[in-house]
């Protein structure tokens, strides 16, 4: 159970949202080869990489644990590590394990996910072991990995990734405005930080409904997913701001991480239809209870 917990067991099914927002993106659930000439796609290839994104997703929260051994022996001595119900070797074979189960799965699609899945990694090493700390590469490197995510959703059809990349700026931003707010779940907060937050939760919708000019992506399928998404992650920030209190930093960031499953589901449903964006939302319910148990931050 506590190398379990390590893991983060509830945050999975947000890196599988990334996955199926990549698949809608990648060509409608369809292989693209050609601008109006779509043929079925290998469903086999989909299943390799939602596998390849849990293997790096735990590998990397594991990861963070061992990097953070020290200070949450300070911090949070009843984490796993610090508390003694899981060791720090285990824990470090553990997660460059899932790191190369990852990778591997990954590699059973393509050259290019196979790519993205070792970038990703080296990503996630990189914000565990130093970024982490550091006020703008923290928030940037972490955007970064779930960018990297996305694509690799996407890199079912590799030259599709091309024509869509910019949906990549969606995760970058507003992980990076999640990473911004937990700086402060610890010890408490300050305006700034939350107040740029507050800008990049809008930037990214904003973003969102700029698809809407866009031939291939209709709006009104992902407008009422929007609208759950603000009225999901708002209040919480809201709260966070007006207390910069720890425990309230702590929900606003356990909503945000929660909030990228119904941001994807959004995305999708532009893509492909409502019913998969319900699809893609089912998703939520799975993470909540799996929060019951276990710890989102």
């Amino acid at each position: 159970m506590a190398y379990l917990r390590l893991m983060r067991p509830a945050n999975l099914p947000t890196a599988l949202a990334d996955i199926w927002l990549g698949y809608a993106a990648s060509g409608s659930l369809l292989k693209f080869s050609g601008f109006f000439n779509y043929t079925p796609i290998d469903f086999v290839d989909f299943h390799w990489l939602c596998w390849a994104t849990l293997g790096l997703y735990a590998g990397g929260v594991v990861m963070n644990d061992v990097f953070d051994y020290a200070l949450d022996k300070v911090e949070r001595p009843e984490r796993p590590l610090p508390s003694g119900k899981a060791s720090r070797p285990g824990a470090t074979m553990l997660g460059f394990a899932l790191l190369a189960g990852g990778i591997g799965a990954a590699a059973q699609v393509n050259f290019l996910s196979f790519y993205l899945a070792l970038a990703i990694a080296g990503a996630v090493l990189l914000y565990d072991g130093l970024a982490k700390h550091h006020v703008f590469l923290g928030p940037f490197t972490m955007g970064l990995c779930r960018a990297g995510n996305l694509a690799l959703g996407i890199s079912l059809v590799p030259e599709r990734l091309a024509q869509v990349w910019f949906l990549l700026l969606i995760p970058l931003l507003f992980i990076g405005a999640v990473t911004l707010v937990s700086q402060g779940e610890v010890h408490g907060g300050t305006k700034k930080p939350l107040w740029l937050a507050a800008l990049l939760y809008l930037i990214v919708a904003l973003m969102v409904l700029g698809l809407g000019l866009w031939s291939k992506f209709h709006l009104l399928w992902a407008l009422p997913f929007l609208l759950l998404w603000l009225a999901w992650v708002l209040p919480p920030l809201w709260k966070a701001l007006r207390t910069l209190e720890a425990r309230y930093l702590m929900k606003a960031v356990k909503a945000g991480v929660l909030s990228l499953i119904i941001l994807d589901a959004s995305l999708a449903a532009g893509f492909v239809g409502v019913e998969f964006g319900v699809l893609t939302l089912g998703l939520l319910p799975l993470s909540l209870a799996l929060a019951r148990a276990f710890a989102v931050t």
